[in-house]
């Protein structure tokens, strides 16, 4: 099992008091972040797309930040989670010659991930007259295979659909080395994991709650890979869940971490602006909120799995448990806990819980890529 990070330049009210440039700090702690990952051995960082959700997101402009980190990092592939490639949001052939400037830039590091956006307040900010947000998944249908043509093909056939198109032109400048990056798709439900391994992408799961969730939608896209008729040059056979990580020598110290990062405002966030993702029961309309979790509410996360605490053994034993579901990487939110507290975090993983599990020094995107 691989490791990854991913950052959104998370900006809670609660941490903007006394702070004028809350937006620069936030975004500054998740480049600091990121470089700790490099240094401690995570083979991935993933930046966010997400436009208009105050407090939640801060992150509009992801490749510009990516495009800092390809200079700033050395090892760590940079991947978006997501591009929106929906036209009305990114027009598409501006999002291949992103995707191959960045591949570039980071001599092969990129890894392209795309999705739909995150609900009505984003979507509705692009296409007002959108009525049904299932409306997205058709424009994003008739766009993903695209993306290939216009990065392998010298001149691109061009395009005539219903949402966009495009004359023959030639797409520049080409991706850097073999083929083109990883494809990835940001989905959620067994359905669209399944969708997603015929078509050969990885899948990104941002929604996954906890370790019980994980074996439906896990043998869905396995079940589903096998028969892949990819998209791509290759097949992306990946799944990525993401978690939270609190990790310090003293275990008692990282459960009043997670106490202190207030997880629930973060979880009430979510729900406030991802209208798509099934609201389950007892999750109180905005402005109203999750109630924040004591030490027995993380302690109750702890045992569900739905999140990593404690001393190095026990981040150990706990990753482990993710690795037994048959997931292919394990991604922890950055921007949760203060940066000192996830700078400690990275530190140890990288010293007590990476090394043995992922034992594989290339990246497996790297090998699929290659082959």
């Amino acid at each position: 099992m691989e490791f990854g990070v991913i950052v959104q330049t998370y900006t809670p009210r609660h941490r903007r008091e006394g702070d004028p440039e809350f937006e620069h700090t936030a975004l500054f702690n998740d480049i600091a972040a990121i470089r700790a990952a490099d240094r401690n051995g995570v083979k991935y960082a993933w930046a966010t797309e997400h436009h208009f959700l105050d407090e939640y997101s801060h992150l509009s402009a992801s490749g510009e930040l990516l495009a800092y980190l390809a200079h700033a990092t050395e090892r760590i592939h940079l991947g978006s989670a997501i591009f929106n490639p929906l036209a009305p949001v990114n027009h598409p052939a501006k999002v291949a010659e992103r995707v191959a400037m960045l591949d570039h830039l980071t001599e092969g590091r990129f890894e392209f991930g795309t999705g739909r956006g995150a609900g009505s307040h984003e979507i509705l900010g692009f296409i007002p007259g959108m009525t049904d947000l299932n409306g997205t998944k058709e424009i994003w249908e008739e766009t993903i295979a695209e993306f290939p043509k216009m990065f392998l093909q010298e001149v691109y056939e061009g395009f005539q659909g219903k949402h966009w198109s495009l004359p023959p032109r030639r797409i520049l400048p080409k991706p850097y080395g073999k083929a083109h990056p990883a494809m990835w798709y940001a989905a959620g439900s067994s359905a669209s994991y399944a969708m997603a391994a015929h078509k050969g992408l990885g899948v990104l799961g941002f929604n996954v709650g906890k370790l019980a969730d994980l074996e439906a939608v896990i043998g869905s896209y396995k079940g589903a890979i096998p028969g892949a008729e990819p998209v791509g040059a290759f097949v992306n056979d990946n799944v990525v869940v993401v978690t939270a990580a609190f990790v310090d020598e003293d275990g008692a110290k990282a459960r009043a971490a997670a106490v202190r990062a207030r997880l629930a405002y973060q979880q009430s966030n979510v729900f406030r602006y991802h209208d798509s993702f099934p609201r389950p029961e007892g999750i109180p309309p905005w402005p109203q909120l999750i109630p924040d979790y004591d030490l027995d509410g993380i302690e109750h996360l702890i045992n569900e799995g739905t999140i990593v605490c404690g001393d190095p053994d026990e981040a150990r034993e706990q990753c482990e448990r993710w690795r037994g579901t048959g997931l292919d990487q394990l991604v922890f939110a950055m921007g949760l806990a203060t940066p000192e507290e996830d700078q400690e975090t990275l530190r140890l993983l990288g010293e007590h819980v990476i090394p043995g599990l992922d034992t594989d020094p290339v990246h497996s995107t790297t090998r699929f890529r290659q082959a």
